[in-house]
């Protein structure tokens, strides 16, 4: 692992770092927030997953989240949405390819070689921010915006023993049932939709997989409310089958970082309690 930038905020670092990954088969990007506190002791883990066309930089620079982390001594992560480089298969389109990994492992070349989010997610970077910082990693939490939430929240409910908590804004919540979804999907996975459903929240739901409880704001004004986020679908699958979904809607927000930054640090409190 390198270090490439390296700030001060809040009394705590912000970093940039890139290393190889096995996982995607190229150099990876990621930040890391590290709260004063990591100076003295190991502290909670909260991973960010970014939506599409996003990389790290775009929660670093917009998501107002240091103040907040540096109150409550939690390490803030931030990965990259896709692998990068000359000898990854993309496509130019935002939907899909470079910037829109959608967090899962695929199974189809030519983008089995490299797109491998969800194991890059869950496995490869916790294993590294365990090396090379002081984090305590019996305690980690999950969140993430749009595409972003949706893979927060499958992380979650597919390793239900790995993250102490999971939040989402205006996740993507049955990405099989979108353009978006079903384009990536087809791509990455096949054309089996029986295959979909180990990357689908809703269907991971219906299919058993459970947290306690998600914590979910969403703008109200929201461009892609009705044809990408679906949130009422989320809604339905969490009331049948027992999860405690907290949803807070929130007139004339939209989609945008505007929207993130104003309940960032809502969210990191609501992780802190749960974090302990």
């Amino acid at each position: 692992m390198q270090i490439t930038n390296e700030n001060i905020s809040h009394g705590g670092r912000q970093l940039v770092a890139t290393h190889d990954s096995d996982a995607c088969n190229c150099e990876m990007k990621f930040s890391v927030f590290l709260p004063p506190q990591a100076e003295t002791k190991p502290c909670p883990v909260l991973y960010y997953l970014s939506g599409l066309t996003c990389s790290h930089a775009n929660v670093t620079e917009k998501g107002e989240f240091r103040a907040a982390a540096a109150e409550h001594g939690i390490i803030i992560v931030c990965p990259d949405t896709s692998p990068r480089g000359e000898n990854v298969a993309d496509e130019d389109v935002y939907f899909f390819g470079t910037g829109a990994g959608f967090y899962v492992d695929s199974t189809q070349e030519p983008y089995a070689t490299n797109y491998n989010m969800y194991s890059y997610v869950t496995q490869e970077l916790p294993a590294l921010i365990a090396k090379e910082f002081n984090a305590d990693m019996s305690s980690q939490s999950i969140t993430g915006h749009s595409m972003g939430g949706h893979g927060a929240m499958i992380c979650a409910l597919k390793n239900p023993d790995m993250y102490k908590s999971v939040s989402a804004f205006a996740p993507i919540c049955a990405p099989s049932g979108t353009d978006w979804g079903s384009n990536a999907f087809t791509k990455y996975l096949g054309s089996d939709k029986k295959t979909w459903r180990a990357y689908d929240t809703v269907a991971l739901i219906e299919d058993g997989n459970k947290v306690p409880e998600i914590l979910v704001d969403q703008g109200a004004s929201d461009e892609f409310l009705e044809t990408g986020i679906r949130i009422s679908l989320l809604e339905t699958a969490c009331e049948d089958k027992g999860i405690d979904l907290t949803l807070r809607m929130h007139e004339g927000y939209d989609h945008s970082y505007y929207f993130i930054s104003s309940f960032m640090a809502d969210h990191i409190a609501w992780h802190a309690k749960r974090l302990g």
